[in-house]
């Protein structure tokens, strides 16, 4: 057993296990709260397409009992002692987490790494969780803004596993058995492949001795992860209807991955476009032309590539006028320099947002989770501020010449039914 503690950042501490666990926190003297979250490094892209919608699915199925523990007693187990558990899948990893009373550091951890490790996936369960998942696709099929961003997803990286909808499709989902969830987790749940990640009032080496006793460090099989290379970016023009009322825009692209040099600058860019409602595009197309009601960008980062995006709501007859004015804001970013003044101000607002994000243990855990999965390290508060603060306008200019050039920007049209 290793333990590494940050340099100058007394309260954060990372320990790996023999059996390849990684354990991080933070301490937080000022709460009397915590936040637990046991993170998989395993997303939907991880799946085969044969079984797409299997790491959702898991998540859902762990909650639905243990050898120990009934669905109800797991539910209750935090909620009892004021606290409450809950889950999430994305493209690239899972996250069982808990947040309660820094008394109850014991309790969370039994509970998620009993669901880790012993879950039963009985088959009344699964059978009616199925019914639940299908549900969730049509709750989401029938939100337009989720719709079209699953849409545009499967566009910009079609076949590829980043393109599939993490919640998988009906069909696939329909078939899973619990000796499908058993085999996956055999696969993807070994101990190698897991982070555990805890913020707030907490002692380190309590969490350690914790997760050593109720985890199972000393497995053998090692994750194997198979390569997922991407095909060259092609751009994309398509439509779908849906008997809805407004018609939703997405324009966007291929962007940058999590450890690209130029983030920074695409974060800044952001910003300038959509960061709020003195933003840009808000300013221009809402509050000027009153063209839409939600107008923002969006940028996601991955391992290897990324999404960025223009969403926009708007009725049918301004459609082209939306775009046409959206593409203005792009070659205004690629011929102009920001005023000094404005990107003073995108600045003071990412670092804000950064600040303000410290109050919550949930976002600090997250953030030591994350930095911990696609870093290896941890990437301080101190880091970001300097990198943010780096970026000039000449520096600005040099990457939205080339990234926010229109022709490199794939569309996908949500319109109502004639």
């Amino acid at each position: 057993m290793t333990t590494h503690t940050l340099e100058n950042i007394h309260n954060i501490k990372k320990t790996s296990l023999p059996g390849g666990l990684n354990i991080v926190s933070e301490k937080i003297d000022s709460v009397k709260s915590i936040s637990v979250g046991i993170w998989v490094k395993t997303g939907s892209r991880n799946e085969p397409d044969e079984k797409a919608g299997i790491t959702h699915f898991l998540e859902h199925m762990l909650f639905k009992g243990t050898e120990q523990r009934s669905a109800y007693d797991i539910a209750q187990s935090m909620e009892s002692v004021g606290g409450y558990l809950n889950a999430f899948t994305s493209t690239e990893y899972t996250c069982y987490y808990a947040r309660c009373l820094d008394t109850k550091l014991e309790t969370a951890l039994d509970v998620l790494s009993d669901m880790v490790r012993n879950s039963r996936f009985p088959e009344n369960e699964l059978k009616k969780e199925i019914k639940v998942v299908l549900e969730e696709m049509k709750m989401y099929r029938d939100s337009p803004d989720d719709f079209i961003f699953e849409e545009f997803t499967g566009q910009i990286f079609r076949d590829h596993p980043i393109g599939r909808p993490v919640l998988g499709y009906e069909k696939t989902v329909s078939a899973f058995t619990r000796e499908h969830l058993f085999d996956y987790m055999k696969a993807r749940y070994q101990p190698d492949n897991l982070l555990v990640a805890v913020a707030g009032n907490v002692e380190h080496d309590e969490v350690i001795k914790l997760a050593e006793q109720m985890l199972n460090i000393n497995g053998d099989t090692k994750t194997l992860n198979e390569e997922q290379p991407l095909q060259s970016y092609e751009v994309t023009r398509s439509e779908v209807t849906k008997p809805i009322e407004q018609t939703h825009m997405i324009l966007g692209r291929r962007a940058l991955n999590f450890d690209h040099p130029d983030k920074y600058l695409l974060l800044l860019a952001n910003t300038i476009l959509g960061g709020g409602m003195s933003s840009r595009l808000h300013q221009n197309i809402r509050e000027k032309y009153g063209y839409c009601y939600s107008i923002g960008p969006f940028n996601q980062s991955y391992v290897d590539t990324g999404l960025f995006g223009v969403y926009v709501g708007t009725d049918k007859e301004y459609v082209s006028h939306v775009r046409e004015l959206i593409n203005k804001e792009f070659e205004r970013m690629q011929n102009e320099k920001v005023d000094e003044k404005e990107l003073s101000e995108a600045k003071a607002q990412l670092k804000g947002k950064l600040m303000l994000s410290q109050e919550s243990t949930s976002n600090r855990m997250t953030r030591l989770a994350k930095s911990e999965l696609y870093f290896n390290r941890f990437v301080t508060l101190d880091e970001l501020v300097e990198n943010i603060d780096a970026v000039t306008q000449e520096d600005l200019l040099r990457f939205s010449a080339g990234f926010f050039n229109p022709d490199l920007f794939s569309e996908t049209l949500l319109l109502p039914e004639s």
